[in-house]
């Protein structure tokens, strides 16, 4: 099970959302259904339009979007490289407070890709 800072984000923000969701039921589903819809492998595959979102999320400011499109560029199977590449184009466009979130944006992909190899290496020995 994957755990530190990013994973706990996702942790707390994905409880406050299904009550939220209680109370705004939707418009949970519709930002659900546009997130899917958006996601979509077009012209672009999921791993690019993850790696853009992760970099809107630093030019946002955006913690707990950081710590969601960290772990689905991790997922979709982004390399260090193309995320820190990513991080520069959101530096460039955000200036100096970028900079501070894509060094923990940077910090986000390594804990939660560190927590996926680490789910996937105990899922191969149980079985």
């Amino acid at each position: 099970m994957m755990s530190g800072k990013f994973a706990q984000i996702i942790q707390e923000v994905d409880a406050q959302a299904i009550e939220l969701g209680g109370l705004i039921p939707e418009t949970l589903r519709a930002f659900s259904g546009l997130t899917r819809t958006a996601q979509n492998s077009g012209a672009l595959d999921h791993k690019v339009k993850e790696l853009i979102a992760l970099a809107i999320a630093v030019s946002s400011r955006c913690e707990a979007c950081i710590a969601y499109h960290a772990r689905g560029a991790a997922r979709r199977g982004a390399t260090r490289q193309e995320v820190a590449e990513a991080l520069g184009v959101a530096i460039q466009m955000g200036g100096g407070p970028s900079v501070n979130y894509a060094a923990e944006a940077l910090g986000a992909f390594d804990e939660l890709s560190a927590g996926l190899r680490n789910d996937q290496e105990a899922a191969r020995q149980a079985t």
